[in-house]
């Protein structure tokens, strides 16, 4: 037995474990070069930094890897969402470093109708949520827009459809922002068309259009997928300018028409709801013209009517006159006898003024007057006598006081003031210098002197030379006492007093 089971082993192929590694990966591709998957998506965090995605595709009993190459994944029109179910079109194919089997995904799509729509209700709330599909945020299209930004395919029938509308209703400028509108870019293109429109400056050489109307024709719900990408409703909801949906016909919804401020059935209806019927305004106009000219000339004759109402009710020119021509006589009456009754109470008034300035009246005034101006002559003389005497007694007691103060009479004494050739007087021996000129006042006059150089007996006594000098300046310059002075006998001399002349 043990001869047997030796002679099998070695005669059973040996592999290493890369070549049986590669050997089964060859069988798979081989047989399962091309399939369809259908399965839920899990496990799903996004594209790997070096730009593939992983993840798994489940149902209930199994499980199996699926990988999307960079280039694969950048071209997907429908991208991957955790929990979506899906078909995935690929081939399988082995990872030798973990002994595991993977779907090389080449395409997918989600599985029917049912799950794109779940997946779109799911996303509609969640922006719903947010509020950017309140009907407050809304803004109204203008009346009469002078620019219209179009966001659609340039070669498609859409915008001749546009442009051939807009032109038979009004014709205005129409700046065509080019996108794609199916594929995996549309959403990214219309999103950054929008936010491009709302940068433009007003008086740029591109005007800013006034109005917005983002069209596409109709198509399946994989068609018009990229206009429910999440980027273009917030695209919308962040535009500053109004801006119309016209995605897809009538039947059709996708979420921009939610986040839009209008929604058009078709991009026809959006052209007509952008601007007005050019001819249906002037209609409006002119019948509104019509209108006014008829109701200013029913105005005014309804004026006219009201006015001749009212003039027939007023009373006639003569009888409106009466009472005041009536007045206008009484009172022409009344002056003519003022002025007579006026005049004769003049003429009554001069007689008896005439009367009072007769002669032996202004006689009689002029005795008086003659004897009051005499009585006031015979006063007079008197008066001025008593206010001279006043006087000359003031001015006699004034004479005595300067005598009593004035220093002469010191000098009269014996004393005598020294002054220096400047008359400043000298109270000290000290100030007086050999050869210095002086004035010596003494009574009866000044009489100049020289200093001479011996000095020794005046300073031996210049305590009475000094006492001499300063009696001597103090007589010079007396003070009038406040009180009543006395003269050299010791009489009191009587205090000045003020005199009026007249009093």
């Amino acid at each position: 037995m043990e001869s047997f089971l030796a002679s099998v082993k070695s005669n059973a192929e040996e592999f290493s474990v890369s070549d049986l590694s590669n050997a089964l990966r060859r069988v798979v591709e081989d047989r399962f070069g091309h399939i369809r998957v259908r399965g839920e998506i899990s496990g799903y965090r996004g594209p790997h930094s070096s730009g593939h995605a992983y993840f798994c595709l489940k149902d209930d009993r199994a499980r199996l890897d699926a990988v999307v190459w960079r280039n694969t994944f950048q071209q997907l029109p429908f991208k991957p969402e955790e929990g979506l179910e899906v078909i995935a079109t690929g081939r399988l194919s082995t990872y030798p470093g973990s002994s595991k089997y993977q779907i090389v995904i080449d395409r997918i799509e989600p599985a029917g109708e049912g799950a794109l729509m779940a997946l779109l209700e799911a996303r509609r709330k969640a922006l719903a949520a947010e509020g950017l599909f309140d009907e407050a945020r809304k803004r109204p299209l203008p009346f009469l827009p002078f620019t219209i930004g179009v966001i659609t395919s340039p070669t498609g029938a859409v915008i001749r459809d546009i442009c051939h509308r807009i032109t038979d209703r009004f014709p205005s400028r129409v700046v065509v922002w080019p996108v794609r509108v199916q594929g995996e870019t549309s959403g990214d293109e219309v999103a950054r068309a929008i936010a491009g429109f709302d940068t433009l400056p007003h008086d740029g050489p591109i005007r800013r259009p006034d109005v917005v109307i983002v069209a596409r024709g109709g198509g399946s719900l994989e068609d018009l997928w990229g206009f429910n990408d999440e980027a273009v409703v917030r695209a919308v909801a962040a535009c500053s300018i109004p801006i119309i949906s016209a995605v897809g016909h009538e039947t059709d919804w996708t979420l921009i028409d939610h986040a839009a401020d209008r929604r058009a059935p078709t991009p026809t209806g959006a052209a007509e709801m952008a601007v007005p019927v050019r001819a249906e305004l002037e209609a409006a106009v002119s019948t509104f013209g019509a209108r006014l000219r008829s109701a200013h000339r029913r105005l005014l004759d309804r004026r006219l009517q009201d006015l001749r109402s009212l003039s027939r009710a007023l009373p006639a020119a003569d009888a409106l006159l009466a009472i005041p021509r009536r007045r206008h006589d009484e009172a022409a009456g009344r002056l003519s006898r003022a002025l007579v009754a006026g005049i004769e109470f003049r003429r009554h008034r001069f007689l008896y003024l005439r009367d009072r300035l007769a002669p032996i009246i202004l006689d009689r005034q002029l005795r008086v007057e003659r004897r009051r101006l005499d009585g006031v002559v015979e006063r007079f003389p008197p008066a001025i006598r008593r206010v001279l005497e006043r006087k000359r007694d003031r001015l006699s007691s004034t004479t005595r006081l300067i005598e009593v103060l004035s220093h002469h009479k010191v000098l009269a004494r014996g004393y005598a003031v020294v002054r220096d050739g400047e008359q400043n007087v000298l109270t000290k021996a000290a100030d007086i210098a050999a050869g210095m000129s002086l004035q010596i006042e003494m009574d009866g006059g000044t009489v100049p002197a020289i200093a001479g150089e011996d000095n020794a007996s005046v300073r031996e006594t210049p305590k009475r030379a000094a006492g001499k000098v300063r009696r001597s300046t103090k007589a010079s310059s007396p003070k009038i006492a406040s009180g009543p002075a006395k003269s050299e006998t010791g009489a009191n001399v009587p205090p000045i007093k003020q005199i009026d002349l007249f009093e």
